[in-house]
């Protein structure tokens, strides 16, 4: 957020715990960015699944589930222009690229 501020952007924030988010938008991200990449197995939210759980994630579907009840375990952050997304995760270098023109 402060990088986008920083630079000119007006972003915004949509809080997942809050306004949650919808089966198709995730079917969306995990199609444009991988399932494996939406689903942030580096944070605790995932780290704290028990391993039966986490064994059973192998399919964008199973992914999705998760997802869906654990919003805190979605990548963050997702950068949409125009609805459509375009980042995940912050890459201040990625950012350059694709945002400042």
């Amino acid at each position: 957020m402060v990088w986008l501020t920083d630079n000119g952007f007006k972003p915004e924030f949509h809080d997942f715990k809050k306004k949650g988010i919808t089966e198709e938008k995730l079917s969306q991200w995990c199609d444009i960015f991988g399932w494996e990449r939406v689903l942030n197995k580096q944070g605790t939210t995932w780290k704290k699944f028990l391993p039966e759980i986490q064994s059973e994630v192998i399919s964008k579907q199973a992914a999705i589930a998760i997802l869906l009840t654990n919003t805190s375990a979605i990548k963050r952050p997702v950068i949409e222009v125009d609805g459509q997304a375009i980042l995940l995760g912050f890459d201040e270098e990625k950012y350059k690229q694709l945002l400042v023109k």
